[in-house]
Formats: structure tokens, C-alpha cells, sequence
């Protein structure tokens, strides 16, 4: 689950109206009379590791109660998963408070999508406080975990975002993985590919190089590499000196986790994090 709970905490503290950020608004459940960000387009059928949140959540609560937020919670299990994967671990700020509500639209609105171009990426990116480099940086925790189909149907269809380097051996794995010998099937759509075909259970920097060979597997990926001479010497940095990576991500993520809207007394410690107290 690591790769997924990392996700988690990228994808709450990405939206970024004036009172959220990383305030564990992505795991607000649906009601009758609320709609959250868990069925927006980038995290419906996408997001996972919401039970292992909430496990951890009940352990706290039935030892400190109402103390640990569930955007820390996020926080934290973000981390944990780099570390205990291979990745370095960093001192985690604490003190979030969870949001009392979220948004559909503002999740769809500022989640960068898998077929961004770099020009995309950095406008998401800034939109919340980031720079270029921390787009590369945050972009290496795709050394872990993997995508569906969909998500780079583009690569398979005309190698987006590779320029003219484009890895056609590469390109036609993936063709074959997503090919589906029954049409009236959803195998398609539902088979899914290692984002790092070379250690795809360990956090390190083979991300970078995989770019460098034509083999990033999201179009968003690539375009790292293929379509911005900044952004590809960056890749290029952190394929000579992984500690370089290691260093940049650390700081990457505690720029991102202080992605905080909700402050003082507009904010909660919620109890269970699926709903507001």
C-alpha cells in the first residue's frame, strides 16, 4: 500500500482552495447531502488505502483521543511508506487540523492530470506554492506503484510526451499489456503497469533513469525528460546522485505537507476521518 498512501497525501494536499490544502478533506465520504472529492475524475476508482487510514486512526483514537488530526495522519503514513520502502524519512510537521468540507470540482480542477504537459504541471504546481523543481522531485514518487491503462493510453497510441525519443520496444510492451482479446471486456481498462518496470518496489531513483531510456510510463512522466530542457537536467541530476533526489523530495514533501488552509478554530481533529465530527 505504500505508493497508494502516498498518493493520498498528494492528492489532499493538492486542492487548494483558501480553507483546505492538507486537511484530509480527500477522506470525507459522500452523503446524502454532501458530494467530497473522492468521486472526482483523478480519484474516482483511482485512490486506495482509505481502510489502513482508518485503522490507524481508530489505534489513535483509542489511546489519545481527538489529539492526532487526520491530515497529520496522512502526513505521516506518506512518509513511513517512502521510508519503509527504500526511501529516505524527513522530520513530519504536525499540527494540521482537519477540513470540515471539500470539493468535487476543486479536486478535478487542481489535481494534475497523467497527459499534462510540463507547461501544465508547473501551472499546478505554482497555483499552490511550488516550483520546477519540485515538480521533478515529486514527480520521482512514481518509483513505486502502478497505473491503469487508461491512464497512458496516449504512450501506446503515439509514445506521447517522449518527443523524438520515443522507446517503440517499450512503447509495444505496452500495446500488449492493454490489448484486450475480447473487445465486449473492460480488460483494458482494468489492467494495469508498474510506473517503474525496473524496481517497482523500491524507492529510489530508477524513475529518472527509465525517463532518460524513453520508458516513463505516463505521458506526464516522459514529458519530463522530452519536452523541457530544464526539467530534463533536473532527471538528469538525479539519475548521476540519488542522494541529490533523496535530499530534493525530502524538501519537496515538507513544502507540500504545509499546504494548510484551514487554521485555528475553522478546522477539527476529526474522530473518524471519513466524517465530520
Amino acid at each position: 500500500m505504500a505508493a497508494s498512501l502516498l498518493r493520498l497525501h498528494f492528492h489532499d494536499c493538492f486542492v487548494n482552495l483558501p480553507m483546505q490544502g492538507c486537511d484530509g478533506s480527500v477522506l470525507l465520504d459522500d452523503t446524502a447531502t454532501f458530494q467530497g472529492e473522492k468521486t472526482a475524475p483523478p480519484n474516482l476508482n483511482s485512490l486506495r488505502g482509505f481502510e489502513v487510514i482508518d485503522a490507524i486512526k481508530s489505534d489513535l483514537e483509542s489511546v489519545c483521543p481527538e489529539t492526532v488530526s487526520c491530515a497529520d495522519v496522512l502526513a505521516i503514513a506518506a512518509r513511513d511508506s517512502v521510508f519503509l520502502t527504500g526511501g529516505p524519512s524527513w522530520e513530519v510537521q504536525m499540527g494540521r487540523k482537519d477540513g470540515v468540507s471539500a470539493s468535487k470540482a476543486a479536486a478535478t480542477a487542481s489535481l494534475p492530470g497523467p497527459n499534462s504537459t510540463v507547461a501544465v504541471l508547473l501551472a499546478n504546481f505554482q497555483n499552490v506554492g511550488l516550483s520546477l523543481n519540485d515538480v521533478v522531485a515529486l514527480s520521482g514518487a512514481h518509483t513505486i506503484g502502478k497505473a491503469r491503462c487508461s491512464s497512458f493510453s496516449s504512450r501506446i497510441s503515439g509514445g506521447a510526451g517522449g518527443g523524438p525519443d520515443i522507446n517503440l520496444d517499450f512503447v509495444q510492451s505496452l500495446q500488449q499489456l492493454c490489448s484486450s482479446p475480447d473487445l465486449s471486456t473492460t480488460a483494458t481498462t482494468a489492467a494495469v503497469a508498474e510506473l517503474d518496470k525496473g524496481t517497482p518496489f523500491t524507492f529510489d531513483n530508477q524513475y529518472y533513469t527509465n525517463l532518460l531510456s524513453g520508458e516513463g510510463l505516463l505521458p506526464s512522466d516522459q514529458a519530463l525528460a522530452g519536452q523541457d530542457q530544464e526539467t530534463r537536467m533536473i532527471v538528469e541530476t538525479y539519475v548521476e546522485d540519488s542522494d541529490r533526489f533523496f535530499e530534493d523530495f525530502k524538501a519537496s514533501m515538507v513544502r507540500m505537507g504545509s499546504l494548510v488552509g484551514v487554521v485555528g478554530n475553522t478546522g477539527e481533529i476529526r474522530r473518524n476521518c471519513r466524517f465530520v465530527n
